[in-house]
């Protein structure tokens, strides 16, 4: 997890966002104080069904491999070579060597769910060797490796093995369209020299990354070393070394920009680097027309379920409110209570803090308690609790109690989702001396709904209600729009009159 993910993590846990699992990981965010999140985890998930859809190549090799099955003469062992079919328009083989070749349109196809095609193949059935020395299309629906769907030239590759090369290729090898000047496949991995890799399905990606190696391992986990980030012909910064693991959902590996009606036009990107192991320093790069600078930047430590963040800078919530931190160290530790479905988390921030005209040195501690998502015909309920402490040097105040969430979700149908749901915190803009990613009151109650107006255009609506003083505090209305491989996010907050717009890189 980075420096920067851990760090708005452990600063949510009071708050409603640190109550929704799935927010953590959701590479669509809202961005509200509505708790409308909740339909960015359903959204995440159709996104992540999509890109996991098969295509109909990949659907017609899966349906040979079938065939194949059915029609083999006696099962095959696991120690033994998985068949092969052979098709083409001039084939010949040696049954006493096992050497063949294959001309005009070659359809090689293995039982582990392989293809090769090209206009001309050899190979040793005994070795199981196959050799096209011209252009090539390599498909893998392997079970335990990366999908891949290439075109290059020169391929060897022992499917007893599964080892081999491929030249000046490129294609899609997991979630990444990738090219390269070699590919290196092996049981464990995919290397690749001189390539880049993107999630942008572009002819003319408008962002990728350059590297010298790039190793790939199944489950998309990504080793890039000697790294270049570009926006279309400009790098913007280089790395060393890079790792992308499947389950860092959020990738803010490039700018964002928007514009508020409180901080005016703006524009941010985040740094990071390796320092040593387990130790990341990272900057979060923020300028407005309106606010001038309001950067942060941080050193962190994680090991396992333990972490460490030293912060400073400036930092901004939702409703526009902010905090400089001057600096603060923030400790964490995280884990799942044995076998049961309840998580874990305590926490502490201590800091100084400077906001509206006040310093003070800030200590808030706490426990957590998240249970996993109940499934329960088609709806998700999600149940959090915990308690924390604040502290304040500024007037000696000490604000302590108890803090809950309850949400419901529900997807009705692929166009429409709702959910509804409440919090309970002690520490609210009543009681605590900063406003800063604090709730309005103790007691609000959430709501909203989604609908899908097309493959590309998606509305919402994101309320939130005070109990007492009986107000509607938020009234939130969003439109959502994908370009080719960046979205953009409208928000209009009926109630403060105010407008946000962002536009950013979509990481999928």
């Amino acid at each position: 997890m980075s420096t920067a993910h851990t760090t708005r993590i452990l600063l949510a846990l009071t708050a409603v966002c640190a109550f929704l699992p799935g927010t953590a990981h959701a590479t669509y965010s809202s961005g509200s104080d509505t708790g409308i999140e909740r339909l960015d985890y359903i959204e995440n998930q159709r996104r992540e069904e999509r890109a996991n859809r098969l295509t109909p190549e990949q659907e017609k090799l899966l349906a040979d491999v079938a065939a194949m099955q059915k029609h083999l003469r006696h099962p095959v062992a696991a120690d033994q070579p998985s068949p092969v079919a052979f098709e083409g328009d001039d084939l010949t083989y040696d049954e006493r060597t096992g050497d063949f070749t294959a001309k005009g349109h070659v359809d090689i196809v293995q039982l582990e769910a392989r293809r090769f095609q090209g206009d001309y193949v050899a190979g040793n059935t005994v070795r199981g060797d196959v050799s096209v020395p011209d252009r090539a299309h390599v498909l893998q629906l392997t079970e335990g490796t990366s999908r891949v769907t290439l075109d290059g030239y020169h391929i060897n590759y022992n499917y007893q093995k599964h080892t081999g090369t491929m030249e000046r290729a490129d294609g899609k090898v997991g979630a990444y369209y990738m090219t390269g000047k070699r590919f290196e496949f092996y049981p464990d991995k995919i290397v690749v020299y001189d390539g880049t890799q993107t999630k942008c399905g572009a002819k003319n990606p408008d962002y990728h990354l350059s590297s010298e190696v790039a190793e790939l391992y199944p489950g998309d986990r990504l080793i890039l070393h000697n790294v270049k980030f570009w926006l279309k012909n400009k790098v913007i910064f280089t790395k060393k070394r890079y790792e992308v693991d499947v389950s860092h959902s959020i990738q803010r590996n490039f700018p964002r920009a928007g514009y508020d009606s409180d901080d005016g036009g703006w524009v941010e990107q985040r740094f990071e680097q390796d320092v040593a192991p387990h130790v990341t320093a990272g900057a979060d790069l923020r300028v407005t027309t309106q606010r001038g600078w309001r950067s942060s930047y941080d050193i962190g430590w994680r090991n396992r379920n333990a972490s460490a963040v030293l912060t400073y800078g400036i930092f901004e919530d939702g409703d526009n409110d902010w905090i400089k931190k001057m600096p603060s160290l923030i400790l964490g530790y995280g884990d799942r209570i044995r076998q049961t479905p309840i998580s874990y988390q305590l926490y502490s921030e201590y800091g100084r803090w400077y906001g509206g005209g006040v310093h003070s040195n800030h200590w808030q501690y706490g426990v957590s308690l998240t249970h996993d998502t109940i499934h329960y015909r088609g709806f998700l309920l999600d149940m959090a609790a915990g308690y924390s402490v604040t502290r304040e040097s500024y007037d000696s105040s000490r604000v302590q109690g108890f803090n809950a969430s309850v949400f419901l979700t529900k997807e009705f149908n692929d166009r429409f989702a709702a959910y509804v749901g409440g919090v309970y915190t002690k520490n609210s803009k009543e009681s605590a001396l900063f406003s800063y990613d604090q709730e309005d009151y103790s007691q609000v109650l959430m709501s909203g709904m989604s609908y899908r107006l097309g493959a590309r255009d998606r509305i919402a609506i994101g309320t939130k209600y005070a109990v007492e003083p009986r107000v509607w505090t938020d009234v939130d209305y969003y439109w959502f729009h994908d370009l080719h491989c960046s979205q953009i996010i409208l928000r209009y907050r009926s109630k403060q009159d105010a407008w946000k717009i962002k536009w950013e890189f979509t990481p999928w």
